[in-house]
């Protein structure tokens, strides 16, 4: 990868510090609790300075990671280096969320009265549930769904509840398949580099994936798991438009249509979509049949779910109706248009905001060389790296452009240190820019378990 200047790179990440700091002050002096609603600002939490079970792990995983990613991710045979990048995302996120013990760093995260296993004994019959589960939405509504069931479709309710069904019900279950389905999302992202911009810029991102500040938050949420489910449908379209499959292609639509079905947020994956396809154009105009399948394949989970006799479109409407209700009516907009930044930074971290800078000065500088979608038969052609680097820094401006469509909407006032999971994931990507990878990933290992040990996270 290019290879400029440090200093830059330093100043992006003192102004991102400028930033959370900024947050965290004003969060605390200007406004009031009852202004933010949220415990320590910009983050939904208390100050809370504590060790855990977790702790000894965290610190040696940071440490080995740290000292030998770099160098592992560089030499290891690309095939293991997938699941040695998911084994050590799944030892990350453990031991963070085991900071904080157990029951309250797991067992008991999804298990609260905000969250969805508090509604599994009301899902007795699934399809009457979806009929009426439209009904329950808004907050003067007969037994109104909690915040988290109401705020997000059917979907992520409904994958707790047959996890019930199956016999793995409880807290323990529910968090365990949380960390371990959102672990795979830092290898989605690894594929998705690869089959789109080259193998060296996938393996230089992988120990900044594997070692992401957001495993603080990936453990403690279902955000997690919706991560993962975005994540592999963009992996599996990167792997459809370059490998000219229409298998691929069916797979990733499916995925795509699930996604929606989990977050409404996450209709803005399109976006990121969009740029896999311009990516591959080339595989599409080949075999149009990709797009047809993709198609396809979207169509699968909303059928099923309308036929069901749930209403995407109503829920969401009432949705917007039930997001001010409560605190979203409260929350000023003028604050977490820029404090949601603040979160982004902290769960990305001071070397993603360095990568950004990075990818930003790629797409400047190459954007008059044509060399976007350039490729042979068998690569990147338009100087080879090059080409690759400007293929990754337009894929991680789509994560971005993403992100602060969220950010604008006003749907996304607080929380999004865990709201913003599936696009900070794709941010992350651009620390393959990085020189120096060991002094960076310091940085993000030692802000993860700051947060982690001072603020007791939660919702």
């Amino acid at each position: 990868m290019t290879r400029p200047r440090s200093c830059p790179d330093l100043y992006a990440a003192a102004a991102a510090a400028l930033l959370v700091t900024a947050a965290v002050l004003v969060g605390r002096y200007v406004y009031t609790y009852d202004d933010l609603i949220v415990g320590w600002p910009p983050l939904l939490g208390r100050w809370d300075p504590h060790l855990g079970p977790g702790t000894p792990a965290a610190v040696l995983v940071a440490a080995g990671v740290v000292a030998y990613g770099p160098a592992v991710a560089a030499r290891l045979p690309w095939r293991a280096l997938l699941p040695a990048a998911w084994g050590t995302a799944l030892a990350w996120t453990w031991s963070l969320a085991l900071i904080d013990g157990w029951d309250r760093g797991i067992a008991g995260r999804l298990t609260t009265s905000q969250e969805y296993l508090s509604v599994v004994d009301r899902w007795h019959d699934v399809p009457a549930t979806l009929r009426d589960f439209n009904g329950h939405i808004l907050l003067h509504s007969p037994d109104n769904w909690p915040a988290h069931v109401a705020g997000h479709p059917p979907g992520a309710t409904l994958t707790y509840v047959l996890l019930d069904r199956i016999g793995l019900g409880g807290g323990g279950w529910a968090g365990a398949l949380t960390i371990t389905v959102g672990a795979t999302a830092c290898v989605a992202v690894l594929v998705t580099v690869r089959a789109l911009t080259g193998e060296r810029p996938a393996r230089r991102a992988a120990p900044f994936l594997a070692l992401a500040p957001a495993a603080v938050w990936m453990g403690t949420s279902a955000d997690g798991y919706f991560t993962a489910v975005a994540a592999w449908a963009v992996a599996l379209l990167a792997l459809a438009v370059t490998r000219r499959s229409p298998g691929w292609a069916a797979g990733s639509g499916l995925l795509f249509g699930l996604t929606c079905y989990l977050s409404y947020g996450l209709t803005l994956f399109a976006v990121i979509a969009a740029a896999v396809l311009v990516l591959g154009r080339r595989g599409v105009r080949e075999r149009p049949v990709l797009l047809a399948a993709l198609l396809a394949g979207a169509a699968v989970v909303p059928v099923a779910f309308t036929a069901a006799g749930f209403d995407w479109w109503e829920a969401y409407r009432l949705l917007v109706t039930r997001y001010y209700e409560g605190a979203a009516g409260v929350r000023p907009y003028a604050y977490w248009v820029w404090a949601n930044l603040a979160c982004t930074v902290l769960i990305t971290g001071l070397a993603t905001v360095a990568g950004l800078r990075r990818a930003g000065s790629v797409l400047v500088r190459r954007r008059a060389g044509g060399v976007l979608v350039r490729r042979r038969a068998g690569g990147e052609r338009a100087d080879g790296a090059r080409a690759g680097e400007v293929r990754l820094a337009f894929l991680v401006a789509a994560g971005l452009l993403a992100l602060l469509a969220a950010d604008l909407s006003g749907m996304s006032k607080a929380e999004t240190e865990r709201i913003w999971l599936p696009f900070a994931l794709w941010l992350l990507a651009a620390c393959a820019f990085l020189n120096r990878p060991r002094g960076w990933l310091t940085a993000q290992a030692v802000l993860a378990l700051l947060v982690n040990h001072l603020v007791a996270t939660g919702w």
